[in-house]
């Protein structure tokens, strides 16, 4: 009862619960719908496998459906056989160790500090359900075969404005905590985003996505440094919760009027690996942008027209 207390208290946090269980999923489902003494249901787990494969494989789905890197897991077993297994298969994993007093575990884990963090945002709290709800955009997606169709289906609204003091915590954290779709990995502290929101030489920009299944809360970040005809994309990350979504049009398409009025006439960028962020090597490259001996990739703002996109894009400033 005390680990499904605790769990129950992190998932509203926002951290995100999967049950990866051997056993047939109508009888792994039961005590969570039917249990009268269960703390967790059905709603408080984003991710639900119970089948016969091996939990190193069944982990490695439950990362993919919820769009995290796998060094974002963590994982917890009675067996030690399947701890020593997803060790061995799976080395970026945490595997938590559990105490002989079962009663014990919720404190050992909270002791280990894993699921700590400096502050807690709305979007936070409301991580659960965004989880859910990507759960069944993929259910949709499952029963549409043309992919136009299906982004259409999703009623997605666009929302961004500058940086502002209300969104510092949650700003710094995308900054700080985005590895893999993040173009320099980048990191600056709320003080130093701070400065920026009055500086006339940066601007930044922030990104929210809502769609019929609900609030995706902030998913996307662009940071521009300079005041010139030619001015750099110092930052670009977005969440890979809304992978294959365009959003990354529709963040350069802002952010191309954005710069315009700036007075640029070029953009400029770069890809910095970090050894986890590969999937975006040719982010730039993909927008249209041309590359340049020097390692940048550049965008002529003369010869942008913003695309059609299966979304709306709206200003809240």
């Amino acid at each position: 009862m005390a680990i499904q207390t605790y769990a129950k208290a992190l998932s509203q946090r926002g951290i995100a619960l999967a049950v990866c269980s051997k056993n047939d999923e109508v009888n792994a489902r039961a005590p969570f719908e039917n249990h009268p003494e269960m703390v967790l249901r059905p709603s408080d787990i984003a991710c639900f496998v119970a089948n016969w494969t091996d939990k190193a494989t069944n982990i490695r789905a439950i990362a993919n459906q919820l769009n995290l890197g796998l060094d974002a897991m963590a994982f917890l077993d009675d067996n030690p056989a399947e701890r020593a297994l997803v060790r061995r298969e799976l080395p970026m994993v945490r595997v938590f160790e559990m105490p002989d007093e079962p009663a014990l575990v919720a404190d050992c884990i909270a002791q280990s500090g894993w699921f700590e963090s400096v502050a807690l945002t709305e979007d936070d709290r409301n991580r659960a359900a965004q989880y859910a709800a990507n759960a069944a955009r993929a259910a949709l997606q499952k029963n549409v075969t043309d992919i136009e169709t299906y982004l259409t289906s999703l009623n997605m609204h666009l929302l961004w404005r500058r940086f502002d003091r209300v969104g510092l915590t949650r700003i710094a954290q995308l900054i700080n905590k985005t590895n893999q779709f993040n173009l320099t990995t980048k990191r600056y502290t709320e003080s130093e985003i701070a400065a920026m929101i009055d500086a006339p030489d940066w601007l930044g920009l922030q990104f929210r996505l809502l769609d019929s299944f609900g609030d995706n809360g902030m998913i996307g970040i662009v940071l521009l440094h300079g005041t010139g005809p030619e001015q750099d994309i110092d930052s670009w990350l977005m969440s890979c919760r809304v992978l294959g979504r365009r959003v990354e049009q529709a963040m350069l398409a802002v952010t191309v009027e954005m710069a315009r009025a700036r007075g640029a006439e070029h953009l400029r960028g770069r890809f910095i690996a970090s050894g986890r962020n590969n999937m975006v090597q040719d982010h730039y490259q993909k927008l249209g942008f041309c590359s340049e001996a020097d390692g940048f990739a550049r965008l002529d703002l003369a010869l942008y027209t913003p695309p059609s996109l299966p979304m709306t894009i709206e200003d809240e400033r």
